[in-house]
């Protein structure tokens, strides 16, 4: 009795504990939300300063360099109107006439404008401008007509979208025809942005990462600034009426779908500014109607991409604007073996079988445990135990940890068509999640699938990992860290980065999905020279260089409970291990970890906190050295 009692004392004394501290650790995040968002504006602020105004020395080189252009394409910049501010109007004007490329004509279709003045001041402008032409369209349609309008006047290789009250930067299009010089064969071209206020301040940037078709699925990063080849644009059929609200979403993913990936590049610079008002744009005051066309946009491109046959799409829970796709499973599904290194510890592992047995949603699936030489009497009953379940497999593995060496050993007999690799302290949170991670694995252009984990404190642990980052043993730029780590759970993170599935350099093998044949093709994990530590982004890396890709999910969540009190691979005896095979990664992958593709290049190398660089910017290229 008495010890009933302290045990509910204790249960009581914990539930006003987690409340009380839920309470406020909820107030700490709200105001440090407010806190990273004066910071970051203030931050933003100063690198606009410092690495992204243009001066006149800047403007000189790039002229310079212009003049060397083997390759001038005109670019035709084509902009809708329908009573426009005059000033916004103006501006707008000005700034396409301000660019330092001059190999551009801006094409001009006002959809039949109630206020005379639009026409007035297009007309004035284009008098004293012969590269502005104009059109006034007979009757009102809507956006994509008068865009199909301003199109067909577009004589230009290539064709930039632009709203008629937004502004581009004066050196926007050199950088477009700067990537062209060596990649002449691009369709489409897309950068950062940012917006712009009533005042004129810059404000709430995106840096996006490079191209990436499962973020693009979850929302529009190539809009803005969007350059499309304009024979390709014909070729498609233009803007779609009926996707209104939406229509350069849509064009982006029809346009992506009739491109080879190598023809669709990112371009890690701020050539958009966003004008955001009071009074709201087009897109805002008609929220309903641009999502359920974006929706019908991506399923459009759903219909007709390989291995999306029945592939359902739904908004995110309290953000409409963000898509999830719900990718195909076949039936039957693909059989599975869930591959579990271990050695001892029967506590963890056996909350980790509990959750794969006991709640997960799958129909066809195996477990292979594979015991590194447990001792404990625990572990020993327990693996016994776990063996009489006809769905699991205890294999024997002896010797030294060597992770790489244990999980080629045990998927090597393997024939099931999925391996699911997972720690032992790892533990089922929803019981989809083993569906959502095959059928990512299944899709033809996709090699491997990580999951979000998370600690016991609801943390993020793992959210996709970045290249450069992490400890490094010699103060160099380490090997790789994790997106979102620390992150609250329902953080959203930057750009959506942290709510989007979305395609990445590597992912962790505490919990990833690989078809068996891409396994084998890049010859399994380096068992050798990455016993222990980055053998998971070495098999990622690999996995890359055969040209698949390697994609995160945030719709797989499961916990990862013992990692975050896991001491550092830095102390002990485990640092001269973790030294050498730090050595061996940057000799095998030493350029690839020096810029991080889907970590934008603005952003500070070897952190993963999307924190602005102001000392290595690229932002002005054409003061960089040319590479030898």
């Amino acid at each position: 009795m008495i010890a009933q009692i302290r045990a509910r004392a204790v249960q009581a004394f914990k539930l006003v504990h987690w409340t009380a501290t839920g309470q406020l650790l909820h107030r700490y995040r709200l105001w440090k939300a407010w806190q990273n968002r004066v910071e970051l504006a203030a931050a933003y602020d100063r690198w606009v300063a410092r690495c992204d105004t243009i001066d006149a020395r800047d403007r000189a080189l790039i002229r310079a360099e212009i003049e060397g252009f083997a390759y001038r394409p005109l670019i035709s910049v084509i902009m809708p109107t329908y009573d426009t501010d005059d000033r916004l109007l103006r501006d707008a004007i000005a700034s396409v006439q301000a660019q330092l490329y001059p190999h551009w004509e801006l094409c001009i279709a006002d959809d039949c404008s109630p206020d005379p003045r639009v026409a007035e001041t297009i007309r004035e402008l284009a008098s004293a401008e012969p590269r502005i032409k104009w059109v006034v369209r007979e009757t009102n349609g809507n956006i994509s007509q008068a865009s199909n309008t301003a199109l067909s006047l577009a004589a230009g290789e290539f064709t930039a979208l632009m709203d008629h009250d937004d502004l581009v930067p004066e050196h926007a299009l050199y950088r477009v025809a700067r990537e062209l010089q060596s990649s002449p064969d691009l369709n489409v071209l897309y950068s950062d942005e940012d917006q712009i206020d009533a005042a004129g301040r810059r404000h709430g940037p995106y840096f996006k990462p490079a191209w990436n078709l499962d973020l693009l699925l979850g929302h529009n990063v190539v809009s803005h600034l969007g350059v499309y080849r304009t024979s390709l644009l014909r070729e498609i059929g233009g803007f779609r009426v009926g996707y209104e609200g939406s229509q350069d979403y849509d064009l982006a993913l029809r346009s992506v779908a009739a491109s080879a990936p190598g023809t669709i590049r990112h371009i890690p610079a701020v050539l958009y500014h966003w004008r955001r008002l009071d009074e709201g744009s087009f897109s805002q005051s008609q929220l309903d109607r641009c999502i359920d066309a974006a929706r019908r946009a991506i399923g459009d491109f759903l219909a007709t991409h390989p291995g999306a046959d029945g592939a359902r799409i739904s908004s995110l829970p309290g953000r409409d604007q963000w898509t999830q796709v719900h990718w195909p499973l076949p039936d039957p599904q693909p059989s599975v073996s869930i591959v579990i290194p271990t050695r001892d510890r029967a506590d963890l592992l056996e909350r980790c079988v509990a959750g794969l047995l006991e709640r997960t949603r799958y129909e066809t699936f195996e477990i292979v445990i594979v015991d590194n030489g447990s001792v404990e009497p625990e572990t020993l009953d327990l693996l016994v135990r776990l063996a009489g379940d006809p769905r699991v497999r205890v294999v024997e593995s002896p010797g030294d940890f060597n992770y790489a060496r244990l999980n080629n050993e045990a998927i090597a007999p393997i024939r099931s068509d999925v391996v699911v690799l997972l720690n032992n302290d790892i533990d089922v949170i929803a019981p989809d999640w083993l569906e959502e991670m095959v059928s990512h694995a299944i899709r033809p252009d996709v090699g491997a699938v990580g999951a979000k984990l998370l600690y016991a404190d609801e943390r993020v642990q793992h959210a996709g990992v970045a290249l450069g980052a992490g400890e490094a043993f010699d103060g160099s730029t380490g090997v790789a860290g994790h997106f979102g780590h620390l992150a609250p759970r329902d953080d959203v993170g930057y750009g959506g980065q942290l709510a989007l599935a979305r395609e990445l350099s590597a992912v962790t093998a505490a919990c990833l999905a690989l078809r068996r044949e891409v396994f084998e093709a890049v010859g399994g994990f380096d068992e050798t020279s990455l016993k222990v530590a980055f053998n998971d982004v070495d098999l990622c890396l690999r996995i890359r260089q055969k040209g698949w890709r390697i994609v995160w999910t945030p719709f797989a969540e499961l916990y990862h409970l013992e990692s975050q009190s896991r001491g550092s691979d830095m102390q002990g005896p485990n640092r001269a291990r973790f030294e050498a095979e730090s050595r061996v990664m940057q000799e095998r992958w030493g350029e690839a970890l020096r810029a991080d593709p889907f970590y934008n290049i603005n952003f500070e190398r070897g952190h993963i906190d999307f924190r602005l660089d102001f000392e290595h910017s690229t932002s002005k290229p054409w003061r960089l050295p040319e590479k030898t």
